[in-house]
């Protein structure tokens, strides 16, 4: 037996959903908060100095563009108190640099402890370097606030570099050297406040985030699992049930759409497989009584023909062959049906007259006719061509003549009809027997289903007719289906497509 037709019972014990849950809540939220820790702390610097350095290029950029003095002066102290720096411009004039526009916040310069060195540094590196120059100050500060033993320790800025230092402080310095009709020198300010203590308040305030939501994380998996696994539990133990054999089982699935849909899905096979093992004991118990009723008679009349030599006649010769041949007839019947089923007996398609087949198999009946007196009747309004396999549409016409030879009425009368409709040929068995209620309907098809519960030895044929003849009509893709009232008989009917004249010749 395979594993998978196993149920595990060797006691081992698997994570359940509640901690599975638990588990992929937990690695979320680790990496959520390491992805938050890493862009709040980690990169927090870099962030906040490129921001600080945009603010004054932006500044820098939009004074070139002015060459009005007066428009000048009105940006720089907007710009100054906007981005809490500060700004001083330069005017050459003869050759001396003149300070003509100072803003911002005297905390934020550190330009009064520049030395003219200093200055002839920041000039001539933004000389060379096109224009511009962008560097970081590092500095410290006193107990008082006052700048003490100010050392200048230019480092020209790189905005894809974490820059660390020994200083408390730093500061932001942005030069830009620019002309219109005279040669303008802009220097900016601006303090970078050190994040050290912003840094150290965040992993404080991460660690409590992270054992509230690790807490949450654990009250929401239980409250999920408990909502997912309780309708799993109790379909599992209908499940089990079912393994056992009882198809009364009821899987009961509320809440979400899932869970529904595969309750309704168990709930339909429970429905099918409890089918499927009522037709399992009736097959069983119909097939026995076929096969035990001509083995019977064959050791019955072979028995007395042994024992009796008077009675080793023809005529008991002839019931041994019959029940034989009955006997052949079902295992033939029997054989077709599992061939149809497992699809390795393919339809051999070719043009013939379906009217003249019907009028062939009707021919076997004769003597059924004369000995016990049935009336089967054949009425066609034209000669139909269908394209299909003779052989298989053959043996369903005979098949539903069989069985309405076996369930007519008294009358023992059955009519056999063909009517084309535009493309269509149908034929239709009709008998004047009992009929069949509406909810046997669906199921005469099956293999040994018997309406009335009572199985009986058929007249004619093996009792697997419509299950071979169902089988048949799928592989034509063909229409079939049966219409019948209790008490007013019942008519089998099919469909096929008329050949069309690239098939044949006339």
């Amino acid at each position: 037996m395979s594993d998978k037709c196993k149920i595990n019972k060797d006691g081992t014990k698997k994570i359940g959903i509640k901690w599975k849950m638990f588990a992929i809540l937990l690695v979320f939220i680790i990496v959520v908060i390491a992805v938050i820790w890493f862009f709040q702390v980690m990169m927090l610097d870099i962030f906040y100095r490129n921001a600080k350095f945009g603010e004054l290029e932006y500044t820098a950029d939009n004074l070139e563009l002015l060459k009005d003095d007066n428009e000048m002066e009105l940006f720089v102290y907007r710009c100054a108190e906007e981005y809490d720096s500060s700004i001083t411009v330069f005017k050459v004039i003869d050759g001396v640099a003149l300070p003509i526009i100072e803003a911002g916040q005297p905390a934020n310069s550190i330009m009064p402890f520049f030395s003219k060195r200093d200055m002839q540094e920041l000039y001539e590196s933004a000389e060379k370097n096109g224009g511009h120059y962008v560097a970081t100050v590092f500095h410290e500060f006193s107990e008082d606030g006052e700048y003490k033993d100010f050392t200048i320790e230019f480092e020209e800025y790189d905005n894809s570099k974490l820059h660390f230092s020994d200083y408390s402080s730093k500061s932001a310095v942005n030069v830009r050297v620019f002309s219109h009709d005279s040669q303008y020198i802009v220097i900016q300010t601006a303090d970078l406040s050190p994040v050290a203590a912003t840094v150290k308040t965040l992993n404080y305030q991460f660690l409590w985030i992270g054992i509230i939501l690790v807490l949450l994380a654990l009250a929401l998996a239980g409250i999920m699992s408990r909502l997912i696994t309780k309708p799993i539990i109790r379909m599992n133990a209908a499940a089990q049930k079912l393994a056992l054999g009882h198809y009364d089982a009821d899987f009961e699935g509320k809440g979400y759409r899932e869970i529904f849909e595969l309750s309704q899905t168990l709930n339909y096979a429970s429905c099918e497989l409890a089918k499927t093992d009522k037709f399992q004991k009736e097959l069983i118990s119909n097939v026995s009584h076929d096969l035990r009723t001509p083995l019977t008679m064959i050791k019955g009349y072979a028995e007395v023909m042994r024992d009796i030599p008077d009675e080793n006649t023809p005529e008991n010769l002839q019931v041994i062959i019959a029940e034989t041949e009955r006997l052949a007839e079902l295992v033939s019947d029997m054989l077709d049906v599992s061939k149809l089923q497992a699809g390795t007996r393919a339809p051999n398609m070719q043009v013939f007259s379906l009217t003249r087949a019907v009028s062939d198999i009707l021919k076997r009946y004769e003597k059924l006719k004369e000995q016990d007196g049935y009336s089967i009747v054949f009425l066609a309004d034209a000669e139909a061509f269908v394209y299909a396999d003779s052989v298989m549409i053959m043996q369903v016409i005979y098949n539903l003549i069989n069985n309405a030879i076996n369930y007519t009425g008294e009358d023992k009368s059955v009519v056999v009809k063909q009517i084309i409709n535009l493309n269509k040929v149908c034929i239709s068995v009709t008998d004047t027997g009992e009929g069949i209620s509406k909810e046997d309907l669906p199921l005469i098809w099956e293999r040994y289903y018997k309406v009335d519960k009572v199985h009986k030895r058929a007249a004619v044929g093996t009792g697997l007719g419509l299950s071979i003849a169902r089988e048949v009509l799928d592989l034509h893709n063909a229409q079939f289906g049966v219409i019948s009232k209790i008490g007013e008989g019942s008519t089998f009917w099919f469909e096929l497509d008329i050949a069309q004249n690239e098939f044949y010749e006339e």
